[in-house]
Parts: C-alpha cells; structure tokens; sequence
C-alpha cells in the first residue's frame, strides 16, 4: 500500500457521513427560519471533517501506542497497527489537521461574525479549540477519556449538541428551544454509532482494560442501552415533527428511521459480536439519512 492510500485508510472516510449530519440538521434549522448563507455551510463541513480526521489520526494512534489495536481487534487494520505508518508519520498528520481545523474555525468565526462582535467570535473560536482537543483527547494520552467510559458524552455534547445548535447559531444568531429536539436526536444516534463500536469491540476493549461504557455495563446491557438511545432519538424527532408539522413532506424524515429499527431487530438477534461489525456502516448511513430528510423536509427553501 502506498503512502497515500495509508493516510487514506488513518483517515477513515467512511465515518464522514456521520460526522456532517449535525450541520446538515443545524443548517436546516437555520433555514427553516430564511437563513442561509452556502459558503458558511461548506466552511462548516470542512470544519467538522477536519475534526473527525483529526480524531480519527488521534484514534489510531492512541489506541496503537496503547496496545489496544491488536490481534484480537475486530474490524479493518490500524495505520500504526498494521505497520503502514509510523509514530511520527501519525504525530505529524495529527499536527498538520489540528492547524488545518484552526484555520478553518477561524474563517467559519469570520464569515459568521465578522469583527464587529468580539463576543461571538471569541465563544466559538473556545469552542473550536475544545472540539480539538475532544478529538485527540479521546485516546491520547494517560487521561483519555475513552478509556475512563466519558466516550459517549463527549460524542452526545459534540456531535449532538454542539454540532445541531451551534449549526444553528452560526446563521441564524439565535436558538429555540425547539431546536434541543433534534440535536438531542442526532446526538444520540451519534453516540448509538459509538456504543455499536464498543459492543464489537468487548472482548478486546475488556483485555486490554479500554474501559468504555459498555466494558462498565456488560455486553447485554450494552445492547440495551443501545435500543434506548435509537429509541429515545426517534422520539425527540418525532416530537419536533409534530411541534414543527406544517406540510406532510415534514414527515419524511421519520422515514430515515425505518432502516434504524431494522438494524435495531438485527441487533437484538446478534449474540456474537464479531456479527456486529457490518451493523455499523448500516448505523452510520443512516444516520446520515435522517439528516439529509431532515434538510429535504424542513428546509424553506425547497
């Protein structure tokens, strides 16, 4: 494998969908509303792409370093596990994507705010800051706090959250308390992605002592846990439907949870968790559907 095609695989590209869906939901708010601004909307995305890779180069590398990434481990090869790069090739990239999500924070806090509020720009620049720090932090260093099971709130706070109702507060300079709804529903499918990652990872996690939610819990009610978060979710997209109910195609977005109780039977049947990794992609994607329905049924401007 070529150099490229192995910061490729570090980078992990099949878990963007996922980690756009929060602006796609926040924009669509925002648009519901008569906001928009398109190349605040692509700043955005590329902001929060350069947090996943960030996160992701910051993943691999921690869970390497760590021994966590071994021959246990279910799922695709590691860069550093596998040999394709090296400590420092992974230092450097992880350098190089947090100055890139820094110039991309401040041309988002710009494009936004301008400088004629210095308070706006200063929360969002923190928040930026912290979103980094979130990425690495995840499995890098002694305090990582995917190892101490913090995982899934910082995965509900920055993918849920802060991704929907910062989105949000980017175009529009308010929130509504409506708005909570859905951001509380992408953060917990979010988070429901993470929690199928950790059910399929048990017995390594287990081993190698990363202790995350459900090593503390237990496989079985690890999967519990994991229908209430895709239940709740549903739920608080099905009360802002109502709340928001103007047209029927505001209803489409419910459809994008017809594959998520799908994988939820699908689940529920899975005894080994081995079997759950192709669930994962299954999970992910639609997730991401749901936002794009979301977009489609909410947006004024279509």
């Amino acid at each position: 494998m070529t150099k490229a095609k192995a910061w490729f695989s570090a980078a992990r590209l099949r878990t963007l969908p996922l980690s756009v869906s929060g602006i796609i939901v926040g924009a669509a708010i925002a648009n519901k509303y008569g906001y928009t601004d398109w190349l605040l909307f692509w700043l955005a995305i590329f902001t929060t792409i350069g947090f996943q890779i960030t996160s992701n180069f910051a993943n691999d590398y921690g869970d390497g370093i760590k021994g966590t990434d071994n021959e246990d481990r279910i799922g695709p090869k590691r860069a550093l596990q596998s040999g394709l790069l090296t400590r420092k090739e992974l230092k450097s990239g992880i350098r190089f994507s947090v100055l890139l999500c820094l110039l991309l924070v401040v041309l988002v806090v710009y494009r936004a705010f301008g400088t004629e509020n210095i308070v706006y720009p200063l929360v969002f620049i923190f928040l930026g800051i912290a979103s980094i720090w979130a990425a690495i932090k995840y499995t890098v260093g002694k305090s990582a706090y995917g190892y101490r099971g913090f995982g899934d709130v910082f995965v509900f706070i920055f993918f849920g959250l802060l991704s929907v109702l910062g989105s949000m507060f980017i175009f529009t300079k308010f929130l509504t308390v409506y708005a909570v709804l859905p951001a509380i529903s992408i953060g917990l499918l979010s988070t429901g992605v993470l929690n199928l990652n950790n059910l399929r990872d048990y017995e390594s996690d287990k081993k190698s002592k990363k202790n995350t939610l459900v090593v503390i819990l237990g496989y079985t009610r690890g999967k519990k846990y994991h229908y209430l978060l895709l239940s709740i979710s549903f739920i608080c997209m099905l009360l802002y439907t109502i709340f928001n109910y103007l047209h029927l195609k505001n209803m489409l977005v419910l459809l994008g949870f017809i594959p998520i109780f799908l994988h939820l039977i699908k689940v529920r049947n899975i005894k080994k968790p081995i079997l759950l990794d192709p669930e994962l992609k299954k999970i992910a994607l639609s997730t991401f559907l749901v936002a794009i329905l979301f977009y489609i049924a909410f947006n004024k401007f279509l």
